[in-house]
């Protein structure tokens, strides 16, 4: 391998779809491992570049809807992309609403849920060899979506809610899709706070309470998510180093 299709390999690339929601603890790790990190802004910058990466690519969550083409159009152009990449089974992680993008990609239907899933809960997690969730055993996590989706064919359920079935499938060995939040610092969930807070009060979700269960919660579910960066990560067809 050259010099320089190493350095690419050795760079994350991360597509946001709104400023607050990024990488957050996740982006540390990457730095410890020796990775670099850029960022991708959907809606202004071309995806073309982060979408046929092929080292890791993150799909960052945001508070519009896989569904929304006709008000988005950048929707189009990034779900055409991301089939092509996963049909490559190049590494790709999505996140809330990178979850549903990659399941829509992969055929399944994105539709509103029956209802918002906001705050802190535990997750059931699916009785599957090597399950890359493990270290979520026991650890309040953070949901934050209004929309859900079907399990894609051939993906591999790894954890439900108790008010959504599909939180976690993998597909083939390369690709990760979380519908909750796992990469959430403690200490940035104020901005979650004020940038949402028009969607909390609609929904009638009480900031001082999600505030006082990041308190509890936050600094565990941290260190789970470090755990399951790591084992995600050894799991890749890439070089780690």
């Amino acid at each position: 391998m050259t010099q320089h299709n190493l350095n690419s390999m050795k760079t994350v690339y991360a597509i946001q779809h709104l400023a607050f929601e990024d990488l957050g603890a996740f982006e540390d790790i990457f730095y410890q491992r020796g990775f670099r990190v850029r960022y991708f802004d959907a809606g202004v910058d071309d995806l073309q570049l982060a979408l046929e990466h092929p080292g890791l690519t993150v799909i960052l969550g945001g508070p519009i809807s896989a569904y929304e083409r006709d008000r988005f159009p950048f929707l189009g152009q990034e779900i055409d992309l991301l089939k092509q990449r996963l049909a490559n089974n190049l590494p790709t992680l999505g996140i809330c609403l990178g979850a549903q993008l990659i399941a829509k990609a992969l055929g399944a239907d994105v539709y509103p849920g029956h209802t918002k899933e906001i705050g802190w809960s535990q997750l059931k997690l699916a009785s599957v060899a090597d399950n890359v969730l493990a270290p979520l055993e026991n650890i309040k996590v953070l949901h934050w979506h209004g929309d859900s989706f079907d399990l894609p064919e051939n993906a591999q359920l790894l954890a439900s809610s108790e008010h959504y079935p599909h939180q976690a499938f993998q597909y083939g060995s390369n690709v990760l899709a979380l519908q909750f939040h796992a990469e959430v610092m403690g200490e940035d969930l104020e901005k979650w706070l004020i940038g949402h807070c028009v969607e909390l009060d609609q929904a009638k979700i009480d900031i001082k309470q999600l505030r006082e269960e990041n308190q509890k919660y936050a600094a565990p579910l941290e260190q789970s998510a470090a755990l399951i960066l790591e084992g995600y990560l050894k799991k890749l067809n890439l070089s780690i180093g």
